[in-house]
C-alpha cells in the first residue's frame, strides 16, 4: 500500500468528510483546522473567523486503489472552487477553498489540479496554495457527522447534494 495524505478546505467540513469517504482506497478523513495562528483551536474560535484557520479534512489514501489526481479531481467535485471565502451559504474565511502544502511534490501535483479544474469551471478558482504548518483535529462531534447525523438539515441540504455529485462523477471508485 502506498499510503499518501493531503489536507485539503472547500467549505464546511462535514460535507468534505462525507464525499472523500464515499471513494474507495481512502483509508482516513479527519475533520480539523488549518491554516491559522492559533495554537489549538476550537470550533468556536474558529468560527469567529478571526483566527485565520480554515474548515479542512486531512484525506488519507491507497495510491494504488485511488490515484491522487482522483482525489483532487474529486475536491474540486464537491465544492465550488470559485467562491471567495465562502461556500453557499457559508461565508468567511474559515470556509476558503485551499489546498495545504507539505511539500513540493503536493505543490506540483496541487497546481496540476487547480489548471485541470480552471477547465472545468466557468470561471478562475480562487483556491490557495498554503504551507501546510500544522493540522489540528476537530472536535469528536465532527468527526464523520454526515455518517452520525444523516437526518440533521444542513447534511439534508447541502451534504448529500456534494456527495450525490462525487458519487455520480467517481462511481468507479465507489465503496
Amino acid at each position: 500500500m502506498a499510503e499518501r495524505e493531503y489536507v485539503l478546505a472547500g467549505g464546511c467540513f462535514w460535507c468534505l468528510d462525507a464525499a472523500f469517504r464515499a471513494l474507495r482506497g481512502v483509508t482516513e478523513v479527519v475533520s480539523g483546522y488549518a491554516g491559522g495562528t492559533l495554537a489549538d483551536p476550537n470550533y468556536e474560535a474558529v468560527c469567529t473567523g478571526e483566527t485565520g484557520h480554515a474548515e479542512a479534512v486531512l484525506v488519507r489514501f491507497d495510491d494504488e486503489v485511488i490515484p491522487a489526481e482522483v482525489i483532487l479531481d474529486a475536491f474540486f467535485t464537491m465544492h465550488d472552487p470559485r467562491q471567495l471565502n465562502r461556500q453557499g451559504n457559508d461565508v468567511g474565511t474559515q470556509y476558503r477553498s485551499a489546498m495545504f502544502v507539505a511539500d513540493q511534490q503536493q505543490r506540483e501535483e496541487f497546481t496540476a489540479a487547480l489548471e485541470r479544474a480552471a477547465e472545468i469551471w466557468d470561471g478562475d478558482p480562487v483556491t490557495t496554495l498554503e504551507d501546510l504548518t500544522e493540522f489540528h483535529p476537530a472536535e469528536e462531534y465532527h468527526q464523520n457527522f454526515f455518517a452520525k447525523n444523516p437526518e440533521q438539515g444542513y447534511c439534508l441540504a447541502v451534504a448529500v447534494p456534494k456527495v450525490n455529485k462525487v458519487r455520480a462523477a467517481f462511481s468507479q471508485y465507489l465503496k
